[in-house]
């Protein structure tokens, strides 16, 4: 891959921390109110407002890239062809958001031929934005963070993802059970962008789940990265575009878990 200026980076970062912001004001604009539903899944929910967010974000990154691509949980644009590619997802814990508990994000990563360069995590409800550039300091509202210190089980926090089909529930209870009787405390918090977010800053130690997608953790596996941490990702052959994943702090002995 060739070098990709800082002052490039800077650009695309500012660009995307903007767009975040935008798309969380528009988010809590319609927290707790009548929402226009798309679809009910199984174990998923599709929002009229999940494909407001992504338009939004998508004009305002293409107006200022019009020669990248964009990847989202609700579709495609821009230039197929181009080695830059928006990685997007417009409502991150759509569920969450739904039933009104104030725990869901927007996330946005921008890879070039492959290579994550940027990442940018945004909670509207608490105005925390984590952000990350390849090779650069991660940072949470301007502020340095790096994973926790602890190196003991028994010591830790583990958030475990429930995933949206009944074998991967299935195999994740399991999982559950196991790693439960292990750590301190587990957690099912619904975002697996904040998830990986925590870690990177050290609330939370590890994130386990068995079925994943590109748009829920391409911001976050770079920032956990940067900030000290390690992320097992394992395609999912059975599943298309998903990945089992193990993110934590780089110290717990979770090599099991490497799904």
């Amino acid at each position: 891959m060739s070098e990709i200026p800082t002052t490039d980076l800077n650009a695309f970062l500012d660009v995307a921390q903007s767009a975040a912001r935008e798309a969380g004001e528009l988010l809590c604009k319609h927290f707790g109110s009548d929402l226009e539903v798309d679809s009910k899944l199984a174990y998923d929910i599709k929002l009229a407002l999940d494909r407001e967010s992504q338009e939004l974000i998508t004009k305002r990154l293409l107006a200022a890239f019009p020669g990248h691509a964009l990847l989202g949980e609700e579709g495609v644009d821009g230039d197929a062809g181009s080695p830059f590619q928006w990685i997007v997802d417009p409502i991150d814990g759509t569920v969450n958001f739904f039933y009104g508990i104030p725990h869901f994000c927007v996330s946005i990563a921008l890879r070039y031929q492959g290579d994550t360069l940027i990442g940018v995590i945004y909670d509207p409800n608490l105005d925390e934005m984590f952000v990350v550039t390849k090779g650069g300091m991660p940072t949470c509202n301007g502020k340095e963070i790096r994973v926790s210190e602890r190196d003991e089980l028994s010591d830790s926090i583990v958030t475990v993802g429930f995933s949206k089909s009944k074998e991967s529930i299935d195999e994740g209870f399991e999982r559950f059970k196991e790693i439960s009787h292990q750590v301190r405390k587990t957690r099912m918090m619904g975002s697996a962008a904040l998830a990986m977010a925590y870690i990177a800053c050290g609330r939370l130690d590890a994130y386990i789940e068995e079925q994943i997608s590109t748009w829920d953790i391409a911001a976050g596996l770079l920032l956990v990265d940067a900030a000290g941490g390690t992320t097992h990702v394992t395609p999912r052959d059975d599943r298309g575009e998903k990945f089992s994943i193990c993110s934590s702090n780089g110290k717990l002995p979770l090599e099991k878990y490497h799904l």
